[in-house]
């Protein structure tokens, strides 16, 4: 039997097709083009092949808002994939009021980026500061949160007597470290909320077998929840990863354009600069591909590691 064809059902889908293609497809396209010329805003320029790959590669500041970027997305990512199990854990055994919990915790994720911004930055002025504030009361000296460039684990050590790390080992500034804390704090209610419904689809016959084999509160969150709950953790594990390479708003609200000493500029913080403030839209057009091409990779990878997860 022949099937009639009919249009109707391309009209509907034809609206989010032109604005995938405007507002997607389009500027990836033109990004691409745009990497091999000598670009201005004023839409003039000249094509100059792969110099603007080469002088990305030849730029210390692009590898070191690489190497900031790398740091959040290390620290952070593990550190909501952690809280977020934790939190949705306790809320899973709390019998009542349990949409109100929900509440509290997902208000942080649907609350303004640029409010959460400006409050944090309130929050660690080295004066005023409710985290000054509370340090001292548990007798720790005052930090330079946002201005101070030192790596947070160098700090630590220097406390512990040990001055003298490799430069690698002094992790992220200190005032990067008060980004991430701030980002794993606005995210939390969403990852949280995830984790919440996975577990909630976990059938207790599960957990009434363990109980029946012996086995205790830890062994059965080790073997039961954990590998039960993999496929919310991968997909939690990828939609991190990707939102935390693209960090952006809260560099621009909290820092002196990624300052101090370039250690909170993320390298999307990086494309915005080189292309809005030099306006060399040429160069950030190549730092933008580069990205694409390390965020494809690293999805990859991801994917390929997805046959380990128990659906």
């Amino acid at each position: 039997m022949k099937t009639k064809w009919k249009i109707s059902p391309y009209l509907y889908l034809l609206p989010a097709l032109v604005i995938v293609i405007a507002f997607r497809l389009i500027p990836i396209v033109m990004s691409f083009i745009l990497s091999f010329f000598d670009w201005s805003l004023q839409g003039t320029g000249r094509f100059i092949g792969l110099e603007n790959y080469s002088k990305m590669l030849q730029d210390s500041v692009f590898w070191q808002s690489m190497g900031n970027t790398f740091w959040l997305v290390i620290i952070l990512v593990p550190s909501t994939i952690v809280l977020s199990l934790l939190f949705a854990v306790l809320l899973n055994k709390i019998k009542y009021f349990k949409s109100l919990f929900r509440i509290v915790y997902f208000m942080p994720f649907v609350t303004s980026l640029v409010a959460v911004s400006i409050v944090w930055k309130l929050i660690f002025n080295e004066q005023t500061g409710l985290m000054n504030t509370f340090l001292g009361y548990i007798g720790i000296s005052p930090q330079a949160w946002l201005s101070e460039s030192r790596g947070i684990f160098l700090i630590m050590f220097e406390n512990l007597g040990f001055d003298k790390l490799p430069q690698f080992f002094h992790g992220p500034s200190q005032a990067l470290f008060a980004i991430i804390i701030m980002t794993v704090w606005k995210g939390l209610g969403y990852n949280t909320i995830i984790y919440l419904a996975g577990l909630q689809n976990i059938s207790k016959v599960y957990y009434e077998a363990a109980e029946i084999d012996g086995a205790g509160k830890a062994r059965q969150f080790w073997n039961v929840t954990v590998p039960l709950i993999s496929p919310t953790t991968f997909y939690v594990l990828i939609m991190t990863t990707i939102t935390t390479f693209q960090t952006f708003s809260q560099i621009y609200l909290m820092t002196d354009k990624g300052g101090p000493l370039n250690t909170t500029k993320l390298i999307v913080y990086y494309i915005y600069e080189r292309g809005f403030d030099v306006l060399e839209m040429g160069y950030a057009s190549a730092v933008a591909l580069a990205l694409f091409v390390l965020i494809l990779m690293l999805t990859i990878f991801q994917r390929r590691v997805e046959r380990h997860v128990n659906y």
